[in-house]
């Protein structure tokens, strides 16, 4: 086990990797709890801990009397075979396991922030506004602002099939390159609490993130309200001590 992580969230990590390599596939049962606490060398507890995790994000499933087994959803075991490396990838990886369950696409004059942010030299943006599903449940609200050149090629019909992100790279062939984000506690304004079935003024996560394709050119801002009930955000950050003093280096999971 790796020293500064808990061990709960290790064997979280390990178990993921089994099923991400299809060492245990679509509704395979893994060992149980006692056959992991053995391999492990830890408790029955910490493996219940790390695998709550998993059950929590819908990989595992336990059932009474019969033990934990593997999802049947194979769209979410496969997304675990992406490959992230990094900071924006663990983004993706969140936006890769959500569903849009409505789209509203409309063309808008954009306020001077959107503006300046897209560095626009029009006043017009396209803005879609999306409730997004994790689960089957709701998960998020977001609003997309897009220049028009990009936004017009964008549908509702293809947004009830994909993420935004894939549409972009994919179909309209802009590599996204670059991402700046920031993320702050804030409070459901009511249109917000409106569409995450939250009352007015509950604590929410906004996250806002600039997308940047070649040559630094921004072609996305993306402001994300998420239920604070249903999103955790992990950073693991190793100490480094190459140079005067001691700075935190931020690592993928």
């Amino acid at each position: 086990m790796t020293t500064g992580i808990p061990v709960y969230y290790q064997i979280r990590n390990t178990v993921k990797d089994w099923i991400a390599n299809k060492e245990y596939s679509y509704g395979d049962k893994i060992p149980s709890e006692n056959e992991l606490a053995e391999l492990f060398k830890v408790t029955r507890l910490t493996v219940r801990q790390g695998l709550s995790l998993l059950v929590q994000e819908g990989l595992l499933v336990r059932k009474r009397g019969e033990g934990t087994f593997v999802t049947k959803d194979e769209n979410l075991i496969r997304s675990l075979g992406l490959d992230f490396t990094g900071f924006i990838d663990g983004l993706f990886y969140e936006v890769s396991r959500t569903t849009t369950q409505s789209a509203i696409i409309d063309k808008i004059n954009s306020t001077r922030s959107v503006k300046e942010k897209l560095e626009l030299e029009n006043d017009e943006v396209i803005r879609i506004k999306r409730v997004r599903l994790l689960h089957d449940k709701i998960f998020a609200y977001t609003i997309n602002y897009l220049p028009l050149e990009i936004g017009l090629k964008i549908t509702e019909k293809e947004l009830l099939k994909k993420p935004l992100l894939k549409i972009i790279e994919q179909d309209i062939g802009i590599v996204v390159e670059e991402a700046l984000q920031t993320i702050e506690a804030s409070f459901a304004d009511p249109e917000t609490a409106d569409k995450l079935k939250i009352a007015p003024g509950s604590p929410i996560l906004f996250v806002e993130r600039i997308m940047y394709a070649k040559n630094k050119k921004p072609i996305e801002l993306v402001q994300t309200s998420y239920n604070s009930d249903h999103y955790k955000y992990v950073v693991r950050l190793k100490s480094d001590k190459s140079t005067k003093g001691r700075r935190w280096i931020q690592h993928a999971s």
